[in-house]
């Protein structure tokens, strides 16, 4: 595989940490670009992030000495890479206006953010779901008038637990799904440092959350219709989201009905034979099983398992019957590998090997 030089915007943010880490030592992707607001802007990498490194392995000597550069400056940036990741914390239509811009300075984007998760030919892929949806990116760069450059974002991070538990059940026909999420504090960019508020306790509100669960595995499983893709009418999703005193790991307890129910052999079945395009492909950073199904009652647990696969797999258990649903079971993953820089991570890989980056 071609290497590309790839930057990172929002390069001092917890997700930002993340994609460094993960890109210390990947195979096709050369981190050679580090961006950050105009108040990290000129500083060492070591400087402008200073004692807030929140990773649990040190950061790379690669990235100490490079200095960072301003993410408004586009050109700048842009001249440096063949695409980038972006985590910035900023206001939606601040991102929305960032991510285009470099878009249009035929720089790709393949974002952690949500501002354009709704978009309509914006892909909003996970590699193993949807990978057809990247077929959208020509119509994309129409709209936007360019050769290279485009935007495409992973889905929220509490939907990688659930939705890949789902996706290989689809076939029986799913009517209704109920999720609780009990979700980590990483997901806020919290540490229990600088989160006090969360030992012993539980947050019952995460500000936009119950709305993305209920609403992007619409889009998921949605197909393309021209030049957007059009959410799928079905099933019915609700959501309650909390947060909970974990450090890493959202868990998700799942309801679901069925309009043709099947077995209990036949849902293990299906759980254990699911692969997608991101294991057919053999991508540096997929899962080889990427669902998995524990017997023991007590299982998954976020300190035992989040990390299976490194932290790229998806943990289920305690499958069983449902006096009000067809069945209920648990799930998990990482929020910060799976479920944000290491979703985003395996879809750049999705697409370097079908070539978008070129």
């Amino acid at each position: 595989m071609k290497q590309y030089n790839v930057g990172v915007i929002g390069a001092t943010g917890m997700v930002g940490q993340r994609f460094i880490t993960l890109l210390e030592n990947h195979p096709w992707f050369n981190l050679v670009a580090l961006a950050a607001s105009t108040r990290s802007a000129g500083k060492t990498y070591e400087e402008a992030v200073g004692s807030r490194w929140l990773m649990k392995t040190p950061m790379p000597e690669s990235v100490k000495k490079m200095v960072v550069l301003d993410a408004a400056n586009v050109a700048e940036v842009a001249a440096k890479v063949d695409f980038v990741f972006c985590a910035v914390n900023m206001k939606k239509d601040e991102i929305k206006a960032l991510e285009e811009a470099y878009a249009k300075a035929e720089c790709p984007v393949v974002s952690n953010n949500s501002a354009h998760r709704f978009t309509p030919d914006v892909p909003m892929v996970v590699p193993e779901i949807n990978a057809d949806h990247i077929d959208i990116i020509p119509a994309q760069r129409k709209r936007l008038g360019t050769k290279r450059g485009f935007v495409a974002v992973k889905s929220n991070c509490s939907l990688q637990s659930y939705v890949p538990a789902l996706h290989p059940l689809r076939k029986y026909g799913i009517s209704d799904v109920l999720v609780c999420t009990y979700q980590a504090i990483s997901g806020a960019g919290k540490t229990f440092e600088t989160f006090p508020d969360i030992l012993d306790n539980v947050i019952p509100y995460i500000g936009g959350e119950e709305e993305k669960s209920e609403q992007e595995p619409l889009k998921l499983w949605g197909h393309i219709e021209g030049d957007k893709i059009v959410s799928a009418e079905s099933p019915r999703f609700t959501a309650q989201c909390l947060r909970v005193p974990v450090s890493d790991g959202h868990m998700g307890a799942v309801f679901v009905r069925f309009e043709n129910k099947p077995s209990k052999k036949e849902i293990l079945q299906a759980w254990k034979e699911f692969h997608g395009p991101a294991q057919d492909l053999e991508l540096p950073s997929a899962p080889k099983q990427f669902l998995h199904y524990f017997e023991e009652n007590d299982r998954p647990q976020p300190k035992l398992d989040r990390m299976l696969e490194n932290g790229m797999a998806v943990s289920i258990g305690r499958l069983r019957e449902d006096n009000q649903y067809d069945y209920k079971f648990v799930c998990l993953s990482h929020n910060t590998l799976r479920g944000a820089a290491g979703g985003a991570v395996l879809l750049a890989e999705l697409l370097a090997a079908k070539g978008y980056f070129d």
